[in-house]
């Protein structure tokens, strides 16, 4: 059983998450600070009583933007902490996924808020913690055709078919498409094994391309780049040969 904090400075947006995290049998409590200060003052209180006393905190629910100390301030303070508790980032902006993953979060939930998504955090935060999960409704195979995304809350399936290439940052990808950009939590080692039969290559340690999408090979004083879109991307010396290969191959085919 997790012991929660939910911190935001927007009352309405904390009393959700509360009456969301109380309603999750594996929250054994949960209560809410309207700001970063006054979060610390009450994790310093929990870290006090030690891991097993009465005002212990598992897991911190913590919006970003909020004024004065934001949540990313505090993320840095915790880490610096011996025994901090685990941090799962919930906010209404993607942008910050991943500072996110570089403070080791646990999880990063996009506002609104739904249920579902928010017990799949709970779940990752139980694992880490060590207690015992309630079992997991089982998970259908995913689409191969499709990749779901988070955009405002809503769950969006992205053909793959339209993604022209996907950018590494951190333990999350950015998909690109000629209509936007999605930030998903998947690595792009993943996404380069799962997507090589349906010929994105990887052509530098950053970006995996769809080669259907490369309308361009540019060789430069010794430099190979590509574009995609309206974008020129930089083919790393090792992932050269191959590419022009699959490309030329590509086009005699």
């Amino acid at each position: 059983m997790l012991r929660a904090l939910a911190v935001d400075d927007e009352r309405p947006s904390l009393e959700e998450l509360l009456y969301l995290l109380t309603a999750d049998p594996r929250i054994s409590s949960a209560e809410g600070a309207g700001d970063a200060t006054e979060a610390l003052r009450r994790i310093n209180r929990a870290l006090e009583c030690g891991p097993d006393g009465p005002e212990a905190i598992d897991v911190v629910f913590l919006d970003i933007q909020m004024p004065g100390l934001d949540g990313l301030d505090l993320a840095r303070l915790l880490g610096g902490f011996a025994q901090p508790p685990l941090v799962v980032f919930v906010t209404a902006h993607e942008d910050f996924a991943v500072q996110a993953f570089d403070l080791k979060a646990v999880d990063y939930v996009l506002k609104p808020v739904r249920k579902e998504r928010l017990a799949e955090a709970v779940r990752r935060a139980a694992e880490q913690r060590g207690t015992t999960p309630s079992p997991r409704i089982p998970v259908h195979e995913p689409d191969p055709d499709h990749m779901p995304v988070e955009l405002g809350g809503v769950t969006r399936f992205v053909p793959v078919d339209e993604i022209t290439h996907a950018e590494a940052q951190g333990d999350y990808a950015r998909l690109h498409t000629d209509r936007g950009s999605h930030l998903v939590r998947i690595p792009l080692s993943t996404l380069e094994e799962r997507w090589r039969s349906r010929g994105f290559v990887r052509i530098h340690r950053r970006h995996l391309v769809a080669l259907r999408h490369i309308g361009e090979l540019r060789l430069d004083a010794g430099t190979v780049s590509v574009i995609v879109g309206s974008e020129e991307l930089q083919v790393s010396r090792r992932h050269a040969r191959e590419l022009r290969d699959l490309l030329m191959r590509r086009t005699t085919n």
